[in-house]
């Protein structure tokens, strides 16, 4: 009977569902050269081939989906193996802007628990303006936020966010009426740079819908009621830019960054594949 190296599944599993061997090596830490010597060593010793090997995207092969499952129970099995000491728990808030997460927070979620199950995860969802007040309080262990401005330019960057002016398709605008936009209400940053580009370039606008948080004012572009301008990366599915439609002003990226007060390795690596799900939702 072939032992399996729970290291190499691991970074199977991770290598799956971030698709990509670059972030699963930023999720453990380690180089992606060794990532792709690892599984290629469980294939071997297998005699399957699980992973599909393009120039800009990996995926399972037919034999890697019959295999993602079994995987995830072993490594859930050995993590519950690890801990059946009980070892301490380790209580790690996280305060996140609401601009930068969509449908992909249960992959979130679940990488973050994979990392580290050790960790439990407290996640706050915020403005960027609160969550980093939160942080600087010492209320919060790290913040990932948009970065709108020069006054603080520490931290690491994790990708930049293009924006775009979200709609459904069949949404309709027409000359001489004001823009029909769904925003967040002030203070948020972006509503303050969406609002600035309309001015700016001289196009009237009025506010049809203030929402709580991406999906609200989603769900408001979603049905047709206005144009939002959010992140395209986490923009409800079905949505489009309709910026060149109707002749809107770009708007500017911004930088997604991570701020972190954390030293301990549980919490370090937590937040690792934390940033390192949030990338791959870039590819």
């Amino acid at each position: 009977m072939k032992m399996l190296d729970v290291e190499a599944v691991q970074a199977f599993v991770l290598t799956a569902d971030l698709k990509s061997f670059t972030r699963a090596a930023e999720a453990l830490d380690t180089t992606q050269s060794a990532v792709s010597l690892k599984i290629k060593r469980l294939e071997n010793g297998l005699g399957r081939r699980l992973l599909e090997r393009t120039p800009r995207l990996v995926r399972l092969s037919a034999d890697g989906i019959a295999f993602l499952a079994p995987a995830r129970n072993l490594i859930a099995a050995h993590q519950s193996a690890v801990g059946s000491f009980g070892a301490e728990r380790r209580r790690l808030v996280v305060g996140i802007t609401h601009h930068i997460v969509g449908a992909e927070l249960p992959l979130l979620l679940r990488r973050m628990s994979s990392a580290e199950p050790s960790v439990v995860l407290e996640m706050r969802v915020a403005t960027s303006r609160e969550v980093l007040e939160e942080l600087e309080r010492g209320m919060i262990d790290a913040a990932i936020v948009l970065r709108h401005d020069n006054r603080r330019r520490d931290g690491e960057t994790i990708l930049e966010e293009a924006f775009g002016w979200m709609a459904a398709p069949d949404f309709e605008h027409h000359p001489g009426e004001p823009l029909r936009l769904a925003t967040q209400a002030e203070p948020c940053s972006v509503r303050g740079m969406a609002v600035d580009a309309l001015n700016a370039a001289g196009i009237d606008w009025t506010e049809v819908f203030v929402g709580g948080g991406i999906a609200t004012t989603g769900a408001a572009a979603s049905a047709g009621l206005a144009v939002a301008a959010l992140a395209k990366r986490v923009a409800p599915l079905g949505t489009i830019d309709v910026g060149a439609r109707f002749g809107l002003p770009p708007l500017p990226s911004r930088d997604v960054v991570l701020h972190s007060n954390v030293t301990d390795h549980p919490a370090k690596s937590a937040l690792k594949a934390l940033a390192a799900t949030i990338r791959a939702t870039a590819n």
